[in-house]
């Protein structure tokens, strides 16, 4: 499903123009990553958890090389779906 799917379906089932729908999503998803950049966690109860990860600075190797390289520590985005959610996607048969 793309940007696009969404937007269509919402418009669909609540009757609001796609065009004030496909500014709302935008929005959203402006304010969904200015948040995980600023480093604050975004929770949408029975739905998930965008949330920032830390990563620990580790070693690892360039095989064409064959040398060693130290990658250092840093945040990563991510996404936690919530216990419900991931409860109906295992048992949707």
């Amino acid at each position: 499903m793309t940007k696009a799917d969404i937007v269509n379906e919402i418009s669909t089932s609540t009757g609001i123009e796609k065009v004030t729908v496909q500014r709302t999503v935008e929005v959203f998803m402006e304010t969904v990553k200015k948040s995980i950049i600023d480093g604050e966690n975004v929770y949408l109860r029975g739905f998930g958890s965008f949330i920032v990860k830390q990563r620990a600075e580790k070693t690892a190797r360039n095989i064409s090389k064959n040398t060693t390289i130290i990658i250092p520590a840093h945040k990563i985005p991510a996404f936690k779906p919530s216990k419900s959610f991931v409860y109906k996607v295992k048992n949707n048969n």
